[in-house]
């Protein structure tokens, strides 16, 4: 007989949600059973679309109830979709503009200084053209928080940090929401960066990797060698030959390259997220408890037409 259960598949993902009757339940032992409680292992029979491991199924009673549910749920998934493959970079920048999809390029901007920030404010509104305006939605002083990312996902915004990062929450969110987060310390690369995308030539051959950050417990001054920073790897990995900067509040303090990195007394490769390290930095050693040491490495990248 049809068990007469309506069940709503939800995709971990939720870009797809699928209503189904379920036809069949079969136990661990092939045999059809009736219902199936906590923790009991089933075989379902009926569904139309194939789920992933870990997804999610809602019994309902009615027909009714299934179609209302996975309906709301497929219209905020295309609105999440929608929401997503809408966001703007400097990359499809010349793109959208030859579409006429945009008129006005809309840019959160974040510096160490509010100096910093006026400049590259002023800078930025010179650059419009007769086809985009730039709009400066939001300007202020300090590293790129989840509440800068937010505003820039609602308003299609890309986010100029001068001099500053993102924090691990920001960084995180951003990748998430599609959000640009362009990383400069000087401010004429910027404007190239900028003209480029606006004239269709912007075609970075270097990028930026992101490998991990380390919180920095206690700095150890050790003869002849200098500095040691006492870390913990608080995200990713941080590796030997990889580059670093060391961040004080957010703000960019030095760039350099990894002198040494130990667990322990034993030189290491790299180090997770999650285990101590000791790091020197070459030819600099004013490391204080509370910095964070961000590490990335250099990579090329086919140019892009």
């Amino acid at each position: 007989a049809t068990t007469e259960i309506y069940t709503l598949h939800i995709v971990g993902s939720v870009r797809m949600c699928i209503r189904d009757r379920v036809r069949a339940l079969l136990d661990d032992q092939g045999r059809q059973i009736e219902s199936a409680g906590p923790s009991i292992p089933v075989e379902i029979l009926g569904l139309s679309g194939v789920p992933s491991a870990g997804d999610d199924f809602n019994v309902v009673q009615s027909e009714k109830q299934a179609k209302e549910l996975t309906s709301n749920r497929q219209h905020k998934a295309r609105e999440r979709d929608i929401s997503k493959t809408s966001k703007i970079s400097l990359e499809d920048l010349f793109e959208q503009m030859e579409e006429g999809t945009v008129e006005q390029l809309n840019v959160i901007v974040k510096g160490d200084v509010q100096g910093s920030v006026e400049a590259v404010s002023e800078s930025l509104k010179k650059q419009a053209t007769s086809k985009v305006k730039v709009n400066i939605v939001h300007a202020a002083v300090g590293g790129v928080k989840e509440t800068d990312v937010m505003l820039a996902a609602a308003s299609q915004a890309i986010i100029v940090a001068f001099n500053v990062r993102p924090d691990l929450k920001a960084q995180h969110l951003a990748e998430r929401e599609n959000v640009d987060v362009r990383l400069y310390s000087v401010i004429y690369d910027l404007l190239d960066d900028l003209k480029k995308a606006m004239e269709g030539l912007l075609a970075p051959d270097i990028r930026e990797v992101y490998l991990g950050r380390a919180e920095v417990r206690e700095a150890f001054n050790v003869s002849k060698v200098g500095t040691i920073a006492g870390c913990r790897v608080i995200d990713g990995k941080v590796k030997r030959n990889a580059d670093i900067r060391l961040l004080r509040d957010d703000v960019v303090i030095v760039e350099g390259k990894i002198s040494s990195l130990k667990r322990f007394k034993d030189d290491a490769k790299e180090v997770a997220s999650g285990f101590e390290c000791g790091i020197g930095i070459e030819n600099y050693n004013d490391i204080k408890a509370g910095d964070v040491i961000e590490a990335f490495v250099m990579e090329e990248v086919a140019a892009k037409l």
